[in-house]
């Protein structure tokens, strides 16, 4: 029984401790705020524009590459086997060279991914630091982002530093809704 009663005790302890250190939070909406800032759209349009027109281009060559290939099929049975080879190694030839063309535009560390640090990430980084600022100045513990894979299924309206976040960066909110 003395045990239970120390472990009781133990417990409350632990429970006011944690209870008299509450921390202050609060959340920003980064969809939200980036939608709120022009460098940030003009940043998007340029990058869709970049990127529709590279895969414009891939669908050129992905198409000539059918017709390479539908044209070598109708003909084949009037190829020699050397003209049917050097066809083939033709068609595959292209076909490496799209995909490489994919790889250099749109992989990992293609020219997409490096446009998009280019404008984006200077952005980004501006709207961090002026949260991080309020966090600061706001004696904040904990700011959640709304927008990232944290799910809030309710949340009170007078926690949301978006508009903070907007007018400490310079932005007016809402003005481009």
């Amino acid at each position: 029984m003395k045990t239970l009663t120390k472990i009781a005790a133990v417990l409350i302890l632990v429970v006011t401790a944690f209870s008299s250190q509450a921390q202050k939070f609060a959340y920003v909406d980064t969809e939200y705020i980036l939608s709120n800032i022009p460098d940030y759209k003009e940043a998007q349009a340029e990058l869709d524009k970049l990127s529709i027109e590279w895969q414009k281009q891939l669908e050129r060559q992905y198409s000539e590459i059918d017709k390479m290939y539908k044209n070598y099929q109708a003909e084949q049975i009037l190829l020699t086997e050397d003209m049917k080879t050097k066809r083939e190694a033709e068609i595959i030839k292209k076909e490496k060279e799209a995909k490489e063309y994919q790889k250099q535009k749109f992989g990992v560390d293609g020219e997409l991914f490096k446009k998009r640090q280019e404008l984006v990430k200077p952005v980004q980084d501006k709207v961090y630091q002026a949260v991080q600022d309020i966090a600061t100045i706001g004696g904040l513990d904990i700011v959640f982002d709304k927008s990232s894979g944290l799910t809030m299924l309710y949340s009170n309206s007078k926690y949301n530093k978006s508009d903070a976040v907007l007018k400490k960066m310079g932005y007016t909110p809402g003005e481009s809704k």
